[in-house]
């Protein structure tokens, strides 16, 4: 459903944290959470947390609530619930996908550069237990500032032998789009036994998800992304279910995705409340959210296109919704990030951040930053963000770097924690 309207203020209302003077920047790290959320965890800890599959009354409305919540997830992605399974992180919901993955010695995975590392380590680490060849696919074009994963590229990767491609549907430093369902069709065409993982933790916040238009086995995502707590889900069609060993207990039958990996890791509070989540998102509408993106992130993306010998942009340079989400990230010439950051919350309080937000393989091996723990100044906004709120970056923004105030960090110490 698309709104008609948007009402910025009526949105903001929704989200209590955003009454304080903190304006919020940093959103591709976790959104701010909804009231409504908010409200079901509270209520579900005060009266109905107990375990779940009991016949008494409160573990009844439990196990309801939690189903609701497993249901509301299944559909929002237009999966069957067997189909999905939650979990703290997408980070751990790889790493055990990982290692239930069946997979012969000699086979071959491709893994994109691109990625944050989450979408990494877990299969290069199976690789070096099984004795698999690792590809890594690194693009062509524009490696240096705005790389995309397209199928030219992939194709030169893929072989009878392609276990497994990995990729992100955006990068949380680039916020270019990927065209998943592209590479799906040109990976299962070419071997339809090749499984394709997708990365969307830093998609998932901007646009729908529909699974079987992807073309996609493996996806997952994180709903602290999405305006829910501190939750993730991820999708395993019921093909590739066969592909995978259960990590669950002898004695169950194995014949969901849940109980195959999901290793009692589901949070109840967190998994009863995602139905507030997407009816949020059906009531406002991504027609009006996405218009709200494309407006805020051209008026920061305007002005860093506007001193191209100062200000490297990373990804897609356009505001438009379609190719890019609001995920800006940009390097000033002769000025660290980190001191680019430090300046701003001296001014300020916008709150942005710098490094290489553990897209550090990205960093280090395809745009050649010469410092990664340093990395990029990134501001990544949200629907609830205001045009004031970005005007208001983009003045102090334009003041520090003619001051040349980042020139010098004055807390080195701080690098490591900002990649924290």
């Amino acid at each position: 459903m698309a709104a008609t309207s948007f009402d910025v203020a009526a949105i903001r209302r929704q989200f209590p944290a955003l009454a304080q003077d903190q304006v919020f920047m940093d959103n591709a790290g976790g959104a701010q959470v909804l009231q409504s959320v908010i409200t079901s965890i509270s209520d579900y800890l005060s009266r109905h947390n107990v375990q779940l599959g009991a016949s008494y009354p409160v573990s009844q409305i439990s196990t309801t609530k939690f189903n609701e919540g497993h249901i509301a997830g299944a559909k929002y992605i237009n999966a069957s619930p067997k189909e999905v399974v939650f979990g703290p992180s997408t980070t751990q919901l790889f790493r055990n996908l990982s290692v239930a993955l069946k997979v012969k010695p000699g086979s071959e995975i491709v893994l994109s550069s691109l990625d944050h590392e989450a979408n990494l380590a877990p299969w290069v680490q199976l690789a070096e237990w099984k004795g698999l060849t690792v590809k890594w696919w690194i693009p062509t074009k524009n490696t240096d500032s705005n790389p995309k994963l397209e199928a030219e590229d992939l194709k030169k990767l893929l072989t009878d032998k392609t276990r497994l491609v990995c990729c992100t549907h955006t990068s949380n430093i680039l916020g270019t789009i990927t065209d998943v369902a592209a590479l799906s069709k040109v990976i299962h065409e070419t071997n339809p036994n090749t499984l394709f993982c997708v990365d969307a933790v830093a998609y998932a916040p901007h646009a729908p998800i529909d699974v079987k238009a992807f073309g996609v086995d493996f996806y997952s995502f994180s709903w602290y992304k999405v305006y829910g707590p501190h939750v993730s889900m991820l999708y395993v069609n019921e093909k590739a279910q066969q592909q995978i060993q259960s990590l669950g207990h002898y004695f169950k039958p194995g014949d969901t995705l849940e109980e195959m990996l999901g290793l009692a890791a589901g949070n109840y509070e967190c998994i009863q409340s995602i139905p507030h989540v997407t009816k949020y998102i059906e009531t406002v509408g991504w027609d009006a959210i996405a218009a709200q993106e494309e407006k805020i992130q051209e008026i920061l993306l305007s002005y860093l296109r506007s001193k191209p010998d100062q200000i490297k942009i990373y990804g897609e340079p356009s505001s438009d919704r379609k190719l890019r989400v609001p995920v800006i990230s940009f390097r000033v010439k002769g000025q660290s990030s980190l001191g680019i950051i430090d300046a701003i919350e001296a001014r300020s309080n916008f709150g942005c951040r710098n490094g290489h937000f553990y897209s550090k393989r990205l960093c280090d091996n395809v745009l050649g930053i010469p410092d990664s723990d340093d990395g990029v100044v990134r501001c990544s906004l949200l629907h609830y963000n205001t045009v004031e709120e970005v005007e208001g970056l983009v003045k102090i923004l334009d003041e520090v770097i003619k001051e040349g105030a980042g020139k010098h960090v004055e807390d080195p110490e701080r690098k490591n924690i900002a990649n924290w």
